[in-house]
């Protein structure tokens, strides 16, 4: 199959290694000719365009096959697309020879990527700041529209409305569940998911893909690196779908799932704390931290691991050989998997390390690098491999160096600090002192008590761009130090 399409003898159309080139001597002869009516001589080079193959969206011949269609993603700026279309006169082009080339311009655009997806819009009109809906009809509806996506959509009117939509959802009917919203949205789709008869299907079948609609958007910035709708999407779009890791948490006699994050002490407090500043955005997280530096509180309690490295040159070079081989996929139970290391309820299972934390000013345990835009917490995490990465930070550390540590984080530098322990483990527990305070998972806060929670290897899916998570470039060999 010939790579180059001709549709005239100044128009033609060339499927290059990664873009779709476009050359149209209609426009240099244009060009040429005003250049002679102004007294300028000399030979006018071809004009020709440079369309990246992950940005085009579709192709298509017209119901009368007499134009040839091509609508693609156009940057408008460094974190924003739109879509566009190119449309071809097809005078001269046997139309057969057309059509095969159309199909071979998606097959290499697409890739391994799935087209036309089905997808479930789920969109939190009070999430954030509350502009989901803006954000849908203006950045992201538009893209999906341009991809022939298929797409239904439904405003969540209430606390767990969507655990129920995803608890009830046709898994054959959708291939994703598009959130509209932070991150709370995405934790309640995957425990809607955890509640039905065949969880583990729903789990592997469907993928959840968060656009940015919340304060946070730790998990959006994770799988895709970006802050805005349009970009969110088109990844979406062209994305593959990846296994990523989920987290159990038990606590009292509830078992909850966790795809981002588990906090107690001064990240829990900077989040919970500060949810009546919703309305400041990131901002929130922000202050909420300088105000309880400033306080140096301390937040004691008990912690036991199930540690697998703790030495951070080890974890760093673990990083850079990718993790874990990929594992085969178990698909013999419907349930969810079952629990390698009991409930809060059991005997501390054996072999896990206990300490106690008697200064404790932040535990901060993810399954995912980013928690948002500007806090790569957990540099070393990787999509799929069964662990969670856990840092600890003693109150004592001083207001200078906390301030410092915070301002690291933007990049994940603060992995080398030396007041910062890094592990990775399979499961941990712990068991909080006092009698109020707050614990967060994924945002939402859960009982100020004892919880355990362990890591279940690739549980969930998403789309990425590459199978991998963003904000782990400092972990990376030339990263700046």
């Amino acid at each position: 199959m010939a790579e180059i399409l001709t549709l005239s003898s100044t128009l033609s159309l060339k499927i290059a290694t990664d873009a779709l080139e476009i050359t149209d001597n209609r426009l240099s002869k244009k060009k040429n000719r005003a250049s002679c009516a102004a007294g300028v001589v000399g030979p006018t080079s071809s004009a020709t365009r440079k369309i990246p193959l992950f940005d085009v969206l579709w192709a298509e011949l017209s119901s009368e096959f007499k134009l040839l269609s091509v609508t693609f993603a156009e940057h408008t700026s460094k974190i924003a697309v739109r879509p566009e279309k190119l449309d071809y006169p097809l005078d001269l082009a046997d139309v057969e020879v057309t059509a095969q080339w159309v199909e071979q311009l998606l097959q290499k655009a697409y890739g391994g990527a799935q087209r036309e997806r089905r997808i479930r819009v789920l969109i939190n009109p009070q999430g954030g700041r509350g502009n989901a809906q803006e954000l849908w009809a203006n950045e992201c509806e538009p893209i999906f529209r341009a991809a022939r996506s298929k797409f239904d959509i439904e405003l969540t009117t209430h606390h767990e409305h969507a655990l129920k939509i995803a608890e009830e959802l046709d898994i054959n009917s959708y291939d994703a569940v598009a959130c509209v919203s932070g991150d709370g949205v995405p934790h309640e789709v995957f425990n809607g998911f955890g509640r039905r008869k065949d969880a583990r299907r729903a789990l592997h079948k469907i993928a959840v893909c968060p656009l940015p609609a919340g304060s946070g958007n730790g998990m959006c910035w994770t799988v895709t690196g970006v802050g805005t709708g349009s970009m969110a999407s088109l990844i979406y779009i062209k994305g593959v779908l990846t296994p990523i890791d989920l987290v159990s948490v038990t606590q009292g006699d509830k078992r909850i799932l966790s795809l981002l994050s588990q906090s107690f002490g001064i990240v829990a407090e900077s989040d919970l704390g500060t949810d009546h500043l919703r309305w400041m955005g990131g901002a929130r997280f922000t202050w909420g931290l300088l105000t309880r530096i400033w306080g140096k509180d301390v937040y004691p309690c008990d912690v036991a691991y199930k540690v697998v490295m703790d030495d951070k040159n080890a974890i760093r070079e673990y990083y850079r050989r990718g993790g874990h081989p990929p594992q085969e996929e178990d698909y013999s139970e419907e349930g969810l998997p079952p629990l390698k290391f009991g409930t809060i309820n059991d005997p501390l299972p054996e072999g896990w390390v206990f300490k106690p934390q008697p200064t404790m000013g932040n535990f901060f345990a993810g399954n995912m690098s980013r928690v948002s835009a500007e806090a790569a917490f957990f540099p070393a995490a990787l999509p799929s491999e069964g662990m969670i990465d856990v840092i600890s930070i003693d109150a004592k550390i001083g207001r200078v160096i906390s301030l410092k540590m915070m301002t690291a984080a933007q990049n994940g530098s603060h992995y080398d600090m030396d007041c910062v322990k890094y592990r990775k483990v399979l499961g941990y527990r712990l068991v909080p002192h006092g009698k109020t305070g707050y614990i967060s998972i994924d945002g939402e806060s859960i009982n100020y008590e004892p919880f355990q929670a362990e890591s279940h290897r690739g549980l969930g899916r998403t789309f990425t761009r590459n199978g991998k998570y963003t904000g782990g470039e400092y972990m990376k060999p030339n990263a700046k130090k």
